[in-house]
Parts: C-alpha cells; structure tokens; sequence
C-alpha cells in the first residue's frame, strides 16, 4: 500500500473522523471536503478544500486535479447522504466503488422502494409525494393507519413521522416535503416490530456484516433513536433471517463494492426493510460502537476496500452465516458469500436530551466520564444554544458510549452517565413556558410526552394543589415534601428520559438548588411531573 498518497473524503463533521484518522493510518494523506469550513474536523485534514458535497461537478474537478498531482486512491464518506457524489467521483476517476446507479438507487427512497419491489425483497407499501399533486393525492386517496412519511433524500430522522391519522397527513406531508433536496416524500405502511441497524463491507461476491445492533427508538409519532447497543439480542435464525433479506436488498439495488448500512425490522411476516444506504453507518455505530464492541478497526477496512484491496481483518475473523430467505422468497438464490464479524463485548450508546429553551449550563460532563466503562461523553450543545425535545435525530443533544464485558454492564454505565448531566434552561423562555403548560400541536397529539406520566386519579390528586394555594417554602429541601399521589410513580421505578427517577430528580435538585425561591405547590410540582429536573429548576430559578 505504500503507492496510496490521497484518500478524498467527503465530510468533515464529527462522524467523519475515524475516516480521516483511518487515512492516515493506512499512510494516506487525508483531503477533505465540507461545505462547512468550520466544522468539527476540518483541522484533521492533511488539505481541506470548502466544497459542498452536493456539487459533484467541483468534487470530480477537484479528483481529477488530485489524481494528476501526486495519485488519488479512494473516495470515501460515513455518516453523510452523500454516497452518490462518493460514487460519481469514483466512477469519472475510475476508482473502486459501488456504480453511480446503484448509489443513486441507494440514496433515494422511492428508487430503493422501486428496485425491492421488482426483487420481491420484503419492505413496505409506499407511494411517492411531490408538493405539486398533494393536495390532490390526499384528498382522493384511502389510507389504513398508521403510516409513515418520509423525505425520500435525507437522514437523521428529519422530516420523518408516523401518521396516525388523516388529520395529521397534511402536516406530516408537507415537512416531510420541505426536509427533502428534491420537495419529493415517501408515503409507506408502517412496520411494527423490533429495529436493528447493520454495518456490512461487500466485494468480490463476499458479503462481511460489521455490526448488528439493536436500535431504542422512542417518542412518537416521530422515531428518535435514544440509543443502541450491540451486539443484538435477537437468537441466531432471527439474526440470519434479517441478513438475509438485508443481502437480498443489496443485490437489488446493483451494490457490489463497498460499504453498505440497513434500518431493518422484524414483523409478524418476518424480515422487513426499512431502507439500505451505501455507506457505514452514523450515529456512532460504524466509527464507535461497533469497533469498541469487537476491536475490529472497521473504517479502517472500510478504506482498504475502497482503495481496491481487500480486508485482511475481516478476512482473518470470518465466521460463515447461513442464508435463509424471507417465506415469501422461498426461491430466493444466495446472493452473496455471508459472513459475520462477531462481537467480544457489548457496546451501549445513550443519547441525553431537553426540553425546549434556551441552555443556562451543562453540568455532570466531567462526572460522567468517570463513570465505569465509559468510552465517551460527546456533548453537542453547551450554553446559549437553542433546544428541542427532538423530532429527529440530530435534535438530541449529546451522547455516551460504553463498552463492557456484560449488557448489563454496558447499559447501566451509560444511563448511570446520563443521569449525572444536567442541563439547565434560562428563565422566562415562551417555549419552555408551553412546554412545562403541556401544549401539544394538534398534529402532534400526545407529544413532546412528559417526564413522568400520571394516571387520571393521580392527575385529579395534583389539581387540588391548584385550588389548595400551598407553597413550597424558599430554601427549604423538596424531597421530603413529596406529595403521596406521586408515591405510586415513585414505588413503580419510571423513570423520564435521562434515566432518573422521581426519588433521584428530587435527589438531585435539594443538591444542586438549596437556594430557591418560595414556589406554588402546584407550580413545582407539575414541572417535576411534565419537565424533571429541568423543569423543576426553571420554575424554582432566583431571578
């Protein structure tokens, strides 16, 4: 590998850095591209060059100079939408890849929709949307609730939600429409069922599974991911049934070289794909999780495949999968040589969130990453910006990864690291006001949910503070003032989206706020069962 010079990769954000590091490992220069010349790893680079990554006529000019000027082995991004410029670039430079049209089948819904279908590969019903025929789509069609809709070209989980019902439809549509490049959305069946993502590496008719985990998504009607660890607990049949179907939709859309990830469940008729991108995953899976989880340096190999060689990690710890086709594909030819990459530990990521405001601080960082078998504490928001409870997936405002011998020690270390950060809202913000009032949008019924729902005799029980007119003394510890009705929630162990208890956020509140002001009974007590501890520490905050 000693003629490999330059590696051009396409990003610069926070997924990209195994990338860039692996580059340079393998003795590359790594050039990056962004359209962000601020962006968290551009100081990584070897040569950076300000390009977006939509702009596949400056990408190829600039591989093309590359090329001539010193040698241009691969093209390769992670984590970005962007696989189809990768291909592009790759395809005008005569380099090793995946071909533009099967990236491209890859990179937008509707086409990967299309190319499963005309395999028979199991995904689900869908219809394409355009903001033009919409509002004449919506009004003609039948539906059967719930459903899911989709921009058919991006990622993260912007623009995607369930549809309950027909009065949500309009509104999903059109920010479905709005999140895409091309004002085109996917309208499909919704799949229940438990959610896995795979990491795989393909060439040479050899098919290398890189990561099997078990996806905690939460909150609807929309899909936030608030972790995932692996590997999956899914038995051996059910891990092969979804390979299967995951190698049967890779050959439907022509990919033959190179990365590929897939969102996947399993329904009551089996194996379903949610979709299939050309590239390793991000959100920590593929540069994080999954080499913490089985040593494997899988960017790293990722790179090697791209450059035309082949994986010699992977090679040397295959264990072969059996194919077993989906029921109604019993026919079904095994499309590639499987193998998986098995696991040594378990891996956990958790993502801690807010609610909406304005942060004051972040506090616990620190305290967190000395929590047993943390890996990393990714924060990524501080003070001064604004917050969401989050509708997609980059809303969310940082992560933990850990890495232990057991699951269960894995899992607990990174709720035990979450619970120790505390994210504090400036006072007198209107959307941390209706938040803690509980409004809902009507096409959001039910969310943002609260911190600790209450059942209706409970609900009742917490009025009569409303008509009482008591008040929480200033200074005085909130603990042992904690209402009876809130005992039931207490014994039962819930437990709000930061992982803590109502016993350990009134805990955590005497410890950080013993100086408050004198506060209405009911007021508290509402924002502890709707907000936490943010909640509690926004109304009880000392102007």
């Amino acid at each position: 590998m000693k003629d490999v010079e330059n590696i051009l990769i396409l990003g610069a954000g926070l997924m990209q850095k195994p990338a860039i590091l692996a580059a340079k490992k393998l003795g590359c220069r790594a050039v990056v591209v962004d359209g962000n010349p601020k962006a968290a790893c551009v100081s990584l680079a070897d040569d950076f060059y300000p390009v977006d990554l939509k702009d596949r006529k400056s990408l190829i000019e600039l591989a093309l100079k590359l090329k001539s000027c010193g040698g241009l082995k691969a093209v390769f991004t992670a984590g970005t939408d962007f696989s189809a410029s990768v291909a592009a670039v790759a395809e005008k430079c005569g380099l090793p890849g995946h071909s533009l049209a099967a990236a491209e089948n890859a990179s937008d819904k509707t086409k990967m929709r299309s190319c499963f279908e005309s395999y028979s590969v199991p995904s689900p019903e869908f219809k394409k949307l355009k903001s033009l025929d919409f509002a004449d789509f919506s009004s003609e069609e039948k539906y059967t609730f719930p459903l899911v809709v989709k921009p058919v070209d991006n990622m993260g989980g912007r623009g995607c939600r369930m549809v309950r019902s027909k009065d949500e439809l309009d509104f999903a549509a059109a920010s479905a429409i709005r999140h895409s490049r091309s004002e085109t959305a996917i309208l499909e069946a919704y799949m229940d069922g438990p959610e896995y993502s795979i990491d795989s590496i393909l060439y040479d008719g050899k098919l290398f599974i890189t990561g099997f985990a078990d996806r905690h998504i939460k909150y609807p009607p929309y899909f936030i991911e608030v972790g995932h660890t692996m590997p999956t607990e899914s038995d051996r049949k059910k891990y092969c049934q979804l390979v299967s179907a995951f190698a049967l939709g890779i050959k439907s859309l022509g990919l033959t070289r190179g990365a590929a990830k897939a969102d996947i469940k399993f329904t009551e008729k089996g194996p379903m794909i949610g979709e299939i991108a050309a590239r390793l995953s991000g959100g920590y899976m593929s540069g994080w999780t999954y080499p913490y989880a089985s040593d494997c340096p899988l960017t790293e190999q990722a790179l090697a495949v791209s450059c035309g060689f082949s994986a010699d990690y992977l090679e040397n710890h295959k264990i072969p999968l059996e194919f077993i086709p989906p029921a109604d594909m019993k026919n079904a030819e095994q499309p590639f040589e499987l193998y998986d990459v098995p696991c040594l530990r378990t891996s956990a990521e958790r993502a801690w969130i807010s609610i909406p405001g304005v942060i004051k601080s972040v506090e616990g960082l620190d305290e967190a990453a000395k929590v047993e078998y943390v890996k990393d504490v990714l924060p990524r928001v501080g003070a001064g910006a604004c917050v969401n409870f989050p509708r997609n997936n980059v809303e969310k405002c940082g992560n933990i990864i850990t890495a232990a011998p057991t699951r269960v020690q894995a899992v607990e270390a990174a709720q035990e690291a979450i619970r120790k950060i505390t994210v504090t809202l400036m006072p007198n913000n209107p959307e941390t006001d209706a938040f803690l009032a509980g409004f809902s949008e009507s096409s959001e019924k039910g969310f943002p949910p609260s911190a600790y729902p209450l059942d209706e005799k409970a609900y009742a029980e917490l009025e009569k503070f409303r008509s009482e007119l008591t008040v929480i003394p200033a200074d005085a510890p909130v603990k042992p003032l904690m209402p009876d009705f809130l005992n039931k929630v207490a014994l039962s162990g819930a437990v709000d989206w930061n992982y803590c208890t109502i016993e350990q956020t009134l805990d955590r509140f005497d410890r950080l706020c013993p100086k408050h002001k004198k506060m209405d009974s009911y007021v508290f007590w509402k924002a502890l069962i709707r907000g936490g501890i943010q909640g509690v520490l926004y109304v009880a905050a000392i102007e």
